[in-house]
């Protein structure tokens, strides 16, 4: 069976999109998976085993163009896939395999996509909450009506990158052989809202460089001045074991970064998703998001979420330019004190070698 995905386009969505991959593949032991998706993604798609081929989808994010997306479709046409998943809910996402006369176009309805699906699913948020969940239960012929009634396990995200790329990249970004590596990240798409304190990285970061370990910040370009701000409130002897990586990382170096760590402190992000991706411990902040439908999907994230006494629902696009105090009610003791909490369990973190 060869099949087609329309990839999502953020980051975290595609990591929980592989669980998707694994199951076609379990399913069906010699399907061909290609996927669709944004250039930016390419690198971190080619670090999952399940996919045959990566397509790069020539529209940035929000764009309509209906005529490119059918002259693009006779790329698809000529492959002869036998199905399509489309994995985002938009209307234009699924025009792509429509326009290529794929016989057979899987997804959740979504905006109304009568016709450009054939086998539409009707989705009941409260029956599935776990996004991961959803994209799973696409790899099924049978509709599958409820989460309760995927079968277990789930196979969940797991990235896989070679042992000697690892350790080469200590020496690419000039890191202390001798510091054992703690990552940051302290980046949010979504603005201050989801994001923990610049102030509160910096005083656990400050207690953890006084323990002996070196922190490297990870993000986006958009995330370096809070990483600047995050190093420039430690006191200047010890900022020489804080490193500034946010805007200076591809996304397969961030992954070599993160795989390189022994513990991880995140929001909830997109690297949140590749970190827990990679088996290592790791500390997801929540404040006004729900970890009950985008968690960290491995058994070594605990998470932390601050509790705010005001209900109020949340508008995430109109409240980008303040912390949120449900994040500011997450002292940097109490994270300090879980890291202590998971070392002592595991008795010793190794880092890769």
């Amino acid at each position: 069976m060869k099949v087609v995905i329309i990839a999502p386009s953020w980051i975290g969505d595609m990591m929980m999109s592989q669980g998707l991959y694994r199951t076609i593949k379990l399913q069906y032991t010699n399907s061909v998976i290609h996927v669709v998706a944004p250039k930016w993604s390419m690198s971190l798609l080619y670090l999952m085993r399940e996919i045959d081929q990566v397509l790069e989808l020539p529209f940035n994010h929000g764009e309509l163009k209906i005529r490119e997306r059918f002259i693009f479709s006779k790329k698809l046409t000529i492959q002869n896939y036998d199905r399509a998943y489309i994995l985002p809910n938009s209307f234009k996402s699924a025009m792509i395999p429509f326009f290529a006369g794929i016989k057979h176009r899987i997804g959740w309805l979504g905006e109304m996509r009568y016709g450009l699906l054939n086998d539409y699913r009707i989705l009941n948020k409260k029956k599935f909450p776990l996004m991961v969940e959803r994209y799973i239960a696409l790899a099924y012929n049978k509709v599958i009506d409820s989460a309760s009634k995927i079968p277990k396990p789930l196979l969940l995200p797991q990235l896989h990158v070679a042992k000697n790329r690892v350790n080469n990249i200590i020496d690419q970004f000039n890191l202390f052989k001798q510091r054992p590596i703690i990552g940051f990240c302290p980046g949010s798409e979504s603005g201050l809202i989801k994001r923990w304190p610049h102030y509160y990285y910096a005083e656990l970061a400050q207690k953890l460089i006084s323990d002996e370990f070196q922190i490297i910040l990870l993000g986006s370009a958009k995330d370096y001045e809070i990483g600047n701000n995050i190093r420039s409130s430690i006191i200047s002897t010890h900022q020489i074991y804080c490193y500034n990586l946010a805007g200076k990382t591809s996304i397969e170096q961030v992954v070599l970064l993160l795989s390189k760590c022994c513990i991880i402190i995140s929001n909830d992000s997109g690297l949140m998703h590749i970190a827990a991706s990679l088996n290592r411990p790791l500390i997801a902040l929540y404040g006004p998001s729900n970890p009950k439908h985008t968690p960290p999907l491995s058994k070594k994230a605990k998470i932390m979420q601050g509790i705010c006494t005001n209900k109020s629902k949340i508008n995430f696009k109109h409240n980008k330019n303040d912390y949120h105090q449900s994040l500011i009610n997450i002292k940097p003791l109490s994270v300090y004190q879980e890291i202590i909490k998971i070392f002592t369990n595991t008795k010793k973190i190794s880092c890769v070698s």
